[in-house]
């Protein structure tokens, strides 16, 4: 009796201060919106000189009316309208008197000097927008502690939060506007108050929780200390009133120390926390002391390092940051709240609130009934014969009792929402995350968002999911997800305990939901004393240690009909709550509905992972096949039944130059020329692989390509010919080489045959050439002969010459190879013909790479080849022309001999390089015979520098040969 009469009491007075201040609170607001306080934009302290006293200007806020006065720091103002200004409360006094938008004269001295003429200031209205900010924050602690009050009220610690709220509150919101009338000055002593019970009241809430530390250390008279210092910062206060000037440097002091004090008390505050959070022992205290040091820490570091040690050492701080470090304390009530409502309700909640229900029927119902009693008494008393009369109290009787139940409903909704808002809602997102699991298709997803969900919404400290075995008969489980499971504390010896190898190893026999009991769930109300069950089983169930075994039912496969049932694919197994309770019977009548939610979303989960397998199989088979398709060195095209390209591979892309995009769908003859469509049409009515061999196909880009082609028909699997496929085997190059190849064999097998005949010719020649000379010598002076034997000489010399050309096409050279400028080869090639290039009028442009690497090779034979490639170039500018040297690097050394000459045939190019092969059998004067051995002879020595020679040439525009040499690879010991 004596608890209620004082819970009614601390509940009035309660109700009475929360009143009283929200009143003053909005009145106070409504004061601020009439009463304008004017600033000038400066901060001002008083000088220290007793000669010159005035106020300093410390800081000039930009663009305010001070600085658009001219005002700058270190002026010292003496005058306002011609008042001597010696403290604050003067500048605060003149500048009420000149009102907003007043003009105001400011007498300045500024570094000694008195300015002529006053500074002119207008005040503007004082910036109050943080100030609506800060009353923002004072709402959110009083609706917190409201919150915090009604929904927890029996609580820990829950009516001292609220005194804390509700103090904060007062703190943020009571703001005097300098009118200081009778309102104004309770809102002023009602900040100084809230600004000195703050900290206290936190300290005091410190010591407090999560218990009460003063009566453990039997120091409770340690109490009235802690709220000793509030009373000094008070008592402070009145004093500077009463005695003191008002003067900034006061405020300012004022401030430092009741800065230090919040600082301080809040420090304290949080170690305390700290202490209590390293020393609790159960889950509950430590997730809620977590909380508290959290919200504590990040509250107080920001303020402490940011607002309270700067204001208190001077040192600098961006304003901003400073106002923002001041409002960190907001995080306070956040994560306080946050700690204090998360106790479990129990079912004893549930018949608490069941309880309240039934009283509010029943007292709305009573109500109800003794006003319908009362009106259809007056109506039966007056309308009604007196035979009757009693048979409608009882119609108004029956009828209360049918709107009883209804109504219970109605409120017992109402109840729940009002007295358990987060597990009322809570439970809302339970069902709907039940009905939304059948959207999510992945097994292991859908599995970590059930073990992740239920603990969150039930607060339960353990969940396991164990999926039926597919492959085994009912009744065999494995583990699938967990969360909790292993166990935050050291194990100790002798006692059980669950590591990654007993879960490999548990014998779920007892989760048996489909034998003939089919139970709703299994509950074990001790975990570590399951005496009914064998002893492996007993083991696993203490393992575990989950009170609650749920099974997720689906429908049977393989019965259907009237006489279908279901199997349990599933089991949810979960702990106890956070707090070491039991679930209410109304968690798990809706666990027990989710279930079957979990059980459709989980073998549909099943299904589509299946499914998902056969298809990244399918996938992976398809590109593996599609990999080999595009990965051989072979082009490869499909059509269909209308000769519609369907495939088309990247070697086809290379080879044809044409994209796979163009080519899809366009058909056959659109694409090849119409000799193949000629050839391809001609076996479509055949069975069998066709062949194509070195079938010349010109491309889209007009390039002659060779190639193997091969036609078969493309069936499908049940041999239905569905298109034919194409393989189209390039053998451009191997042609080419194989060109080659025997141009090389000819050479050789002539070269053979010319070192025989030179070597059989140049005996004779000699025996000719010597008898020749000596007639000349006897027959000199002879008019007649001795031009005969000349010619017999020149032409003898000229045989030889032919001869020795065969023997070194023939001969195998044993000529030293060694790294040579190909640069300096050319230059003294070009030196040698100089004289002859200048007499045929032929102009010579040199381009040679001066970074051109060196390669090995033969200077002697080099020059051979470009004394060849040079004179063959003359003879085809008979009237004159340009002749173009150039060397570059591109991968391998490379010489340009480019003439502007006459060209070369089409029909002679392929024969330019074979012995005895020459143009210039029929020399025009002044040009020499040709022996047809300058190509082939340089065509050997290019072979034997492991190079390439190539030729294109235009008929009418000129020749341009191309020399390739392979870069000189240095040893790597070099």
């Amino acid at each position: 009796m004596e608890t209620n009469l004082y819970n009614r009491v601390v509940a009035t007075l309660l109700a009475i201060a929360t009143v009283a201040l929200v009143l003053l609170a909005v009145f106070n607001l409504q004061q601020e919106s009439r009463y304008q306080q004017p600033d000038d934009g400066v901060v001002w302290t008083e000088a220290q000189s007793k000669v010159l006293p005035g106020l300093i200007a410390v800081h000039v806020l930009p663009e305010g009316p001070g600085a658009q006065a001219g005002i700058e720091p270190g002026d010292l103002l003496t005058a306002v309208n011609d008042r001597t200004i010696e403290i604050g409360a003067d500048l605060d006094r003149e500048l009420k008197h000149t009102d907003v938008y007043g003009k105001a004269e400011y007498s300045i001295i500024r570094r000694g000097i008195s300015l002529d003429t006053p500074v002119i200031v207008i005040p503007i209205p004082a910036d109050r927008s943080l100030l609506d900010f800060t009353r923002v924050i004072g709402l959110v602690y009083l609706a917190i502690g409201l919150y915090v009050l009604f929904r927890r009220w029996t609580a820990p610690r829950a009516m001292h939060f609220y005194i804390f709220c509700l103090v904060s509150f007062a703190l943020n919101t009571f703001h005097y506007t300098g009118r200081f009338d009778y309102l104004d000055w309770m809102i002023y002593w009602g900040n100084v108050l809230a600004d000195a019970l703050q900290p206290a009241l936190f300290l005091h809430f410190a010591l407090a929780f999560p218990e009460e530390r003063l009566s453990r250390w039997n120091r409770r008279w340690l109490l009235p200390l802690v709220y000793a210092p509030a009373l000094g910062v008070v008592a402070l206060r009145i004093t500077a009133m009463l005695l003191w000037q008002a003067t900034f440097t006061l405020r300012l002091k004022l401030d430092q120390i009741s800065t230090a004090y919040v600082a301080a008390y809040f420090v304290f505050a949080s170690i305390l926390f700290l202490r209590s959070y390293a020393r609790a022992n159960t889950p509950l205290l430590r997730q809620q002391l977590k909380w508290l040091t959290r919200g504590t820490m990040l509250a107080v570091l920001p303020f402490t390092v940011l607002y309270a040690i700067p204001f208190l050492t001077g040192i600098p701080v961006p304003g901003t940051l400073q106002k923002i470090a001041g409002l960190s304390l907001v995080f306070l009530p956040l994560t306080f709240s946050w700690a204090i409502v998360r106790y479990r309700l129990m079912d004893t909640d549930l018949i608490f609130k069941r309880g309240v229900a039934y009283t509010l029927a029943t007292g709305t119902l009573v109500g109800v009934y003794f006003g319908a009693i009362a009106l259809i008494s007056e109506q039966v008393h007056t309308r009604l014969p007196e035979a009757i009369r009693e048979w409608g109290l009882v119609i108004t009787i029956l009828i209360t009792a049918q709107l009883f139940d209804p109504l219970k409903r109605r409120f017992q909704t109402w109840v729940d929402q009002v007295f358990d808002r987060h597990k009322y809602d809570y439970r809302k997102a339970l069902v709907e995350f039940g009905r939304g699991l059948s959207s999510e298709t992945d097994l292991q997803a859908l599995l970590n968002s059930i073990v992740e969900k239920l603990p969150h919404t039930l607060l339960v400290s353990k969940v396991a999911v164990f999926l039926a075995d597919p492959a085994e008969p009912y009744g065999h489980y494995r583990l699938a997800a967990s969360h909790g499971l292993p166990p935050e504390r050291d194990v100790v010896p002798g006692e059980l305990h669950l590591d990654s190898a007993d879960l490999t190893h548990l014998d779920l026999g007892f989760l048996d939901f489909d034998g003939a009991g089919r139970q709703s769930h299994i509950f074990f109300e001790n975990t570590q004393q399951t005496l009914h069950l064998p002893e492996n089983q007993r083991t696993t169930a203490a393992l575990l240690d989950l009170n609650y075994y749920l099974p997720c039912r689906v429908q049977d496969a393989s019965t259907s009909g009237a006489g279908a049932r279901t199997r349990t694919i599933a089991v949810i197994g979960l702990g106890r709550t956070i707090g070491g309770d039991f679930l209410s019977s109304e968690d798990v009548e809706l666990l027990e509905s989710l279930a079957s939610y979990i059980g459709i979303a989980l073998q549909s989960a099943s299904l589509y992972a299946r499914l998902e397998a056969q298809v990244s199989e399918f996938e992976r088979l398809k590109e593996f096949n599609e990999n080999i398709v595009e990965s051989i060195n072979v082009g490869i095209l499909a059509v269909d039944l209308e000769d519609r390209i369907e495939s088309w591979n990247a070697q086809m892309e290379a080879m044809y130059a044409l994209s796979r995009k163009e080519a899809i769908g366009q058909p056959l003859s659109a694409v090849f020329p119409p000799d193949f469509i000629e050839s391809f049409d001609r076996f479509r009515h055949e069975s069998g692989v066709h062949h194509l061999y070195k079938f010349r196909l010109t491309t889209m880009a007009g390039e002659a390509r060779t190639a193997n082609i091969a036609v078969a028909p493309l069936l499908s699997r049940d041999f239905v010919a569905v298109g034919r496929i194409v393989l189209v085997d390039d053998i451009t190059e191997r042609v080419s080489l194989e060109a080659q190849l025997s141009q090389a064999d000819k050479l050789s097998s002539i070269g053979l045959l010319a070192a025989g005949v030179a070597h059989e010719i140049n005996t004779p020649l000699a025996v000719i050439s010597s008898y020749a000379q000596m007639l000349t010598k006897q027959m000199k002076g002879d008019a007649r002969l001795t031009p005969l034997l000349e010619r017999i000489t020149q032409q003898t010399f000229r045989a030889s010459e032919i001869a020795n050309g065969l023997l070194n096409f023939s001969r195998t050279s044993t000529t030293e190879f060694r790294e040579t400028d190909l640069n300096q080869v050319i230059r003294d090639t070009l030196a040698l013909v100089e004289h002859q290039l200048k007499t045929a009028r032929i102009t010579v442009a040199m381009e040679l790479d001066n970074q051109l690497p060196r390669i090995h090779g033969n200077p002697g034979k080099l020059q051979q080849v470009f004394l060849n490639l040079l004179l063959n170039a003359k003879d085809a500018m008979p009237q004159g022309g340009e002749l173009r040297v150039t060397t570059i690097v591109n991968g391998h050394v490379e010489a340009v001999i480019a003439d502007s000459g006459a060209g070369i045939a089409p029909e002679y190019l392929k024969r330019i390089y074979d012995p005895f092969f020459t143009t210039k059998s029929a020399p025009k004067p002044g040009e020499r015979r040709g022996t047809g051995l300058g190509l082939s002879v340089s065509y050997g020595i290019i072979q034997e520098h492991a190079g390439k020679i190539n030729v294109e040439s235009t008929v009418g525009v000129g020749t341009t040969f191309h020399l390739e040499f392979p870069l000189l690879r240095n040893s790597v010991h070099a």
